[in-house]
C-alpha cells in the first residue's frame, strides 16, 4: 500500500490545470495504484493525481457501486437536467456544501494501459466524475457553489485548523452552471 499525503485548499498544484498523459508507462500504473491506494485510506469517493501534487489528468473513483480510474477524461452531459446536493473534497478536509452538478454523463478516457473507457453515470456517480475532472483543470467544487455559499465555505475554512492561512484563491469558472459570475 502506497498512500501519499493529499495537498490541501492554498496549495497551487491544485489551481493549475493538469497535463495531458502522453505515456502510459510503469510510472503512470504506479500513480495510478497511489491514487487508488490514498483514496481508499482516506475514505474519498474520487481521487485526482493534482491532490498528490502530481499534475498529470489522471483520476480513480469509487462510489455508487462502481470503481475504477480514467486517464486524459472528458465528460459530457447526456440532457439538461441538474441536481443540487452535499459535496465534499479531500483537499479541503470535513466540509461539505451543496453544491450544483449535472445530473447525467457519460466520461471518456483511457485505463493505465491506453484502452478507451466509457462510463456513463448518475447522481453520485455522475457529481464524482465531474468533481475530479475539475481537479484536473484546477477547478474546486468551491468554484461552483453559489456566491452567497462559497462566501460561508471561505469563512469556514479561514477558521479550520488545517488550513495555514496562504492566500485562497477561488477562481471564476468559465463552465459554471451560475454564469461568469461565480
Amino acid at each position: 500500500m502506497t498512500v501519499q499525503p493529499i495537498r490541501l485548499f492554498g496549495d497551487p498544484v491544485l489551481r493549475t490545470a493538469a497535463a495531458e498523459v502522453v505515456d502510459f508507462d510503469k510510472e503512470l500504473q504506479t500513480l495510478v495504484k497511489d491514487l487508488w491506494d490514498t483514496m481508499e485510506s482516506e475514505g474519498g469517493a474520487g481521487l485526482a493525481a493534482p491532490q498528490l501534487g502530481v499534475g498529470l489528468r489522471v483520476f480513480t473513483y469509487h462510489c455508487d457501486g462502481a470503481a475504477g480510474h480514467l486517464v486524459n477524461p472528458t465528460w459530457t452531459a447526456l440532457d439538461d437536467e441538474y441536481q443540487d446536493g452535499e459535496e465534499g473534497c479531500l483537499s479541503i478536509p470535513g466540509m461539505y456544501y451543496d453544491c450544483r452538478r449535472h445530473l447525467n454523463i457519460v466520461a471518456r478516457g483511457w485505463n493505465m494501459h491506453g484502452e478507451p473507457v466509457e462510463i456513463e453515470g448518475s447522481e453520485m456517480l455522475a457529481r464524482c466524475l465531474q468533481h475530479e475532472t475539475d481537479h484536473l483543470d484546477g477547478v474546486l467544487f468551491l468554484d461552483r457553489l453559489t456566491p452567497e455559499t462559497r462566501k460561508a465555505a471561505m469563512r469556514e475554512i479561514r477558521q479550520a485548523e488545517w488550513f495555514d492561512g496562504g492566500t485562497p484563491t477561488i477562481k471564476q469558472s468559465p463552465h459554471s452552471i451560475f454564469g461568469g459570475a461565480v
